[in-house]
């Protein structure tokens, strides 16, 4: 494609994402590329990437262009970060592919940005953070003088985060096998099992990804899993299974022995997760529907010595990948999540048994889905105790410490990650 092209491309996909504003932007692309397999994979990690370096930026362009079309937004940025105004207006050429030329009313507008940047210092804090408005204060509570330099690094694009499968290969060999694709991975710091791949590299076209030596999971992810610590033979639950990365990740702690059940609420969500257990050579795994009047967690009750919870909730830890996921979040979201989580928490915890485990986990950094869950949680079921992290994973890399695992992607190079060990302890 024609840098026009992918230009045309990029605004394109804007325009779907942006006619979809409920659904999750790098759902659109999967389907808007399906639709167009005749972009190649360099023309598509290029048409992804400009699109999403507007998403980054969507409260700032609002701010300097209310209510514009993606096609305006996208020449706006363009302008804001570096080209001129001759040359964005040649590269809206109207050529064969590319966009169509500018309008008058299109030129008065983008004449108007000449000669500044993205930011501007008349801009609200919500606006010039990227933040919707009801949330600055609780990003503030959080993060305190040291909010702009966690969400300057959450507008940052993140690495490509693979774990390596230990069923089948180890580090050094899923890494010699990603450099035969032409993939160059480095050990991640944190997580044993972990390689990270910097820039999008089409992992999932190649043999060490077909063949299940390495799977797609960030590093606090990972982490998640090395919590648990679930062990051979074990009887374990991921309860908010999803499509299966803890899961995963737990088999593979396991030696593929023991049981896992993975439950979910949502059927394709589980469904989704037999490729990939196939894939992966697991054999130890249960999946498991829960639905309305479901007496599977009654019956269940007390027999298992390890439950995750990995709840539903706001992802405000994700938005590095997801930076639509800001646009899309409201504050409602938020306040019915909180009451979720909580019933989830409650639900799952009667399935441990005395002396087991129960993991709570979010990818959230707010602290009403994290620390504060947790602290209701204890306040709730005394008979629960708080693991320290280290005594929870002994093995753990001496920049984890405390109570309560926290990662963003400032501190830790992560996701934005939230864990807590929860130990019911056997009757005197």
């Amino acid at each position: 494609m024609t840098p026009s092209a992918r230009l045309a491309a990029a605004i394109t996909l804007l325009e779907e994402i942006e006619a979809a504003p409920r659904r999750p932007a790098d759902a659109v692309a999967n389907d808007f590329f399906r639709a167009r397999r005749y972009i190649g994979g360099s023309d598509r990690r290029a048409v992804s990437a400009q699109a999403w370096q507007v998403l980054r930026a969507r409260r700032r362009m609002g701010w300097w262009l209310p209510e514009a079309p993606p096609r305006l937004l996208v020449a706006g940025h363009m302008l804001l970060t570096g080209w001129t105004l001759e040359a964005v207006t040649k590269a809206f050429s109207g050529g064969q592919y590319a966009p169509a030329r500018l309008t008058e009313t299109e030129h008065t507008a983008l004449r108007l940005l000449e000669g500044h940047t993205l930011d501007h210092p008349e801009m609200p804090d919500a606006v010039r953070l990227e933040l919707p408005d009801w949330i600055l204060p609780r990003f503030v509570d959080r993060f305190g003088p040291a909010l702009a330099a966690e969400l300057a690094e959450m507008e940052s694009e993140a690495p490509l985060d693979l774990r390596v499968n230990l069923l089948k290969s180890d580090r050094d060999t899923a890494r010699s096998a990603l450099r035969a694709e032409g993939i160059e991975a480095e050990f991640t710091t944190l997580s044993p099992w972990g390689l990270r791949v910097h820039g999008r590299r089409p992992v999932t076209t190649g043999a060490a990804f077909r063949q299940g030596l390495i799977e797609i999971q960030d590093e606090g992810s990972q982490l998640i899993a090395a919590l648990v610590g679930a062990g051979p033979d074990m009887r374990v639950v991921d309860y908010c299974a999803g499509a299966g990365g803890k899961t995963l990740a737990m088999a593979m702690t396991m030696l593929n022995r023991g049981h896992i059940v993975a439950c979910d609420t949502s059927e394709p969500r589980l469904e989704g997760a037999v490729r990939r257990l196939r894939r992966a050579g697991v054999h130890n795994v249960e999946r498991h529907l829960l639905t309305a009047g479901d007496k599977w967690v009654k019956r269940r009750a007390g027999s298992f010595d390890r439950v995750l919870v990995d709840a539903p909730c706001t992802g405000t830890g994700t938005w590095r990948r997801n930076p639509d996921g800001r646009l899309r979040l409201t504050e409602t979201d938020l306040l019915e999540l909180v009451p979720k989580q909580a019933d989830i928490l409650d639900r799952a915890a009667t399935l441990l048994r005395p002396g087991g485990r129960l993991v709570y986990a979010t990818c959230s950094v707010l602290a009403e889905e994290n620390t504060r869950q947790i602290e209701a949680f204890l306040a709730r079921r005394p008979e629960f105790r708080l693991m320290p992290l280290r005594q929870a994973w002994p093995d753990a890399p001496a920049a984890l410490t405390g109570d309560m695992l926290s990662l963003t992607p400032r501190s830790f190079g992560t996701d934005g990650f939230f864990a807590a060990v929860l130990e019911k302890p056997v009757p005197a």
